[in-house]
């Protein structure tokens, strides 16, 4: 089996923060996402998800904290959790975490969480790994003051 290089892409004004460590099995993407082109930021980070399955950690952390994405973004994401979701290794766990201001956290409703965890859920493959997703609400400097964690 060939060796997984870890990716790490400093971000821009339009393009996200990347950093995948195959290691320690943290996936971070953070910072803003509105690049001219999804395709080139996103198709690598799908291919890299794609070996990393073969041989991941027990634990994976994928982490979305972005300020601000667009609509194809989104589409990438629900592409990469997918993928993620195929990892096939018994007692495997999936952590998806997103961040939210923290007035945003304190003003999310419980039927928006339900959503956020449903629309998650769709995205499931047919693998063996437990998914849990943790929101974590965030003060003025990004430091988190709050969480919460919803297992599906």
């Amino acid at each position: 089996m060939k060796e997984i290089k870890n990716i790490f892409i400093e971000g821009t004004a339009k393009t996200p923060h990347i950093d995948f460590n195959h290691l320690s099995g943290e996936l971070i993407i953070s910072g803003r996402s509105i690049p001219e082109d999804a395709n080139k930021v996103y198709e690598p980070l799908l291919t890299w998800i794609n070996d990393y399955i073969k041989s991941p950690r027990l634990t994976t952390n994928l982490h979305l904290n972005l300020e601000y994405f667009n609509s194809a973004t989104t589409l990438w994401f629900a592409k990469l959790i997918k993928t993620i979701c195929k990892i096939n290794l018994e007692d495997s766990v999936l952590f998806i975490h997103t961040y939210f201001n923290m007035e945003d956290f304190e003003d999310m409703k419980i039927d928006e969480l339900k959503y956020l965890v449903s629309s998650l859920a769709e995205n499931i493959g047919e693998g063996k790994v437990s998914i849990g997703v943790k929101t974590h609400g965030t003060d003025d400097d990004g430091r988190i003051v709050k969480e919460s964690t919803i297992y599906i």
